[in-house]
Order: C-alpha cells, then sequence, then structure tokens
C-alpha cells in the first residue's frame, strides 16, 4: 500500500469527530451490497450520511434499519452527481469540512478509510483521491481501464495535474471551496468537473493507494450506461477543455466561472 500514513484503529473515531469528517454512500438498487458497506464503515465512525438516489428496490428498508447515521432519500432517480452533490449540501449543513465518498457496490474497502484521514493528517486540507491498481486487481473490465487512462490524461491537460486514477469514486473531499461553487453537471460526469474545478480554485490535489473489488463478470452490477455515460463524460471535457483555453489565470477564472454563493448553495 505504499508508504501513506496509518493512524491506529482506536484513534480513527475520534479523527473523523476532530477533523469534522464524514462518509457519504451514495446509493442506487445496491441491496446485495449496502448494508455490509454501512457495517464496514460503521467499524471507523458513525459519522455517515447515506443518499439513496431513487431505488425500486429494498434500499431504503435495509438503510432504515441503521441507527446513528443521516439519510437522505428522495424520488426519481438523479444520477450519482445528484446523489454526492446532495450529500455534500447535507454535510455542509451539519458542519462537516471533509466528506469522503465510498460506492455502495462493494468495490471500496472501509478498511482503507484510515489512509485517507492519515493523509488529511499528515498533508493538510486537499482533495485526496483514492487511486486503485488497475494493472494488478482482478476482473478489471476493458471499458474501466481505458476509460480511466482517457480521464486521467484529459485531466492533466485541463489542469496541469497528473494523478494515476481520476475515476475512482473513493475520494476524500474538502467541503468549504465546494460550498461557494455552482455545479452544471448531475450524473457520472460530475466526478470529473468537481476535480477539475477543484484544481482550478487552488486545491491541493494528491492520492493515496486503495484496494479494489471487481466481482466476476456474471455477478457485476452497475448502473454505468457505456454510450450514454461516456458521451456526457466527453461532453464535459471539451467544455472544460475550452474553458482552459479561452480563460487565463486562476483570479480570472474564479471572477467568471467559480461563482460564490449569497445564499444560493448548489
Amino acid at each position: 500500500m505504499g508508504n501513506e500514513p496509518i493512524i491506529k484503529a482506536d484513534t480513527v473515531s475520534r479523527s473523523f469527530a476532530d477533523l469534522r469528517v464524514c462518509v457519504i454512500i451514495p446509493t442506487y438498487n445496491n441491496t446485495a451490497t449496502i448494508a455490509k458497506v454501512i457495517s464496514d464503515t460503521l467499524q471507523f465512525t458513525d459519522h455517515i450520511i447515506v443518499v439513496n438516489d431513487g431505488s425500486t428496490d429494498d434500499t431504503e428498508k435495509i438503510i432504515r434499519e441503521f441507527d446513528h447515521i443521516t439519510i437522505q432519500s428522495y424520488l426519481p432517480n438523479r444520477g450519482k452527481g445528484m446523489a454526492l452533490r446532495t450529500g455534500f449540501k447535507k454535510a455542509i449543513e451539519l458542519g462537516y469540512r471533509y466528506a469522503i465518498t465510498i460506492d455502495s457496490d462493494g468495490q471500496h474497502f472501509a478498511k482503507d478509510l484510515p489512509l485517507f484521514i492519515g493523509k488529511l493528517n499528515n498533508e493538510g486540507p486537499a482533495l485526496i483521491m483514492g487511486a486503485r491498481n488497475m494493472d494488478t486487481a482482478d476482473n478489471v473490465p476493458g471499458k474501466s481501464s481505458f476509460g480511466n487512462k482517457f480521464s486521467n490524461f484529459w485531466y492533466k491537460v485541463e489542469t496541469g495535474i497528473e494523478l494515476p486514477d481520476t475515476q475512482t469514486g473513493y475520494r476524500l473531499y474538502p467541503l468549504e471551496p465546494i460550498s461557494k461553487m455552482k455545479f452544471f453537471t448531475r450524473k457520472y460526469e460530475f466526478e470529473i468537473e468537481v476535480i477539475v474545478r477543484l484544481a482550478w480554485a487552488g486545491v491541493k490535489v494528491s492520492s493515496v493507494p486503495i484496494t479494489v473489488y471487481y466481482p466476476p463478470k456474471e455477478e457485476r452490477i452497475s448502473h454505468f450506461r457505456p454510450f450514454k455515460d461516456f458521451t456526457r463524460i466527453s461532453i464535459v471535457n471539451t467544455v472544460l477543455v475550452t474553458i482552459c483555453f479561452f480563460i487565463s489565470g486562476h483570479e480570472t477564472f474564479s471572477e467568471s466561472f467559480i461563482k460564490t454563493k449569497t445564499g444560493n448553495r448548489s
């Protein structure tokens, strides 16, 4: 896992409270995995916000069985970007300074949460990306490997920052700069928009190596629609690259694109 600082298990829960960090779990029709993801996360913290993004199965019933977590539910399904935006808004309302997002499909491991807390403690405020080792993980879908390389390339073009994994859903976000932004994407492409916008706002960006699990193809459940969502991501990258070429300087960009809200929260 590299040389990232790891906090001892008995201090992790206190660190979540002291640093005002929560975990946001967006979910949509993940009845087979959501309970375990929440249970595993509760081993480290109960500062958890679950966003039920219009599930039509038993997800709502399952998450309501857990005490001491915050639940945000709505109908119909609006997409992962809106689920994350809903989670960020609630986290900011509750006074959190940082939010770690973890997928509800069992791909990520709660045991890696201390890595994010350790990185935050050691290096200070930042956007911290959980970097999956796509070269050694089993059962990695071909579209995921290609999509990640494609996204990494455009992220470097747009920000000048080289990251090993820009498509990971396991991330630690600083909420203060997010609270000042008005976003224009709602689905999977939001995860690209937000990390580019944070970099443009001058937020430090780093990564930490994480474990990842891909089930065999016959057991895999994914709500990613390759054609539609890849097209959306491509359009967003086109827009962001265009902004890079036509707007120079962080100050100019901040004034014209990153809009500080006065009582108008995303």
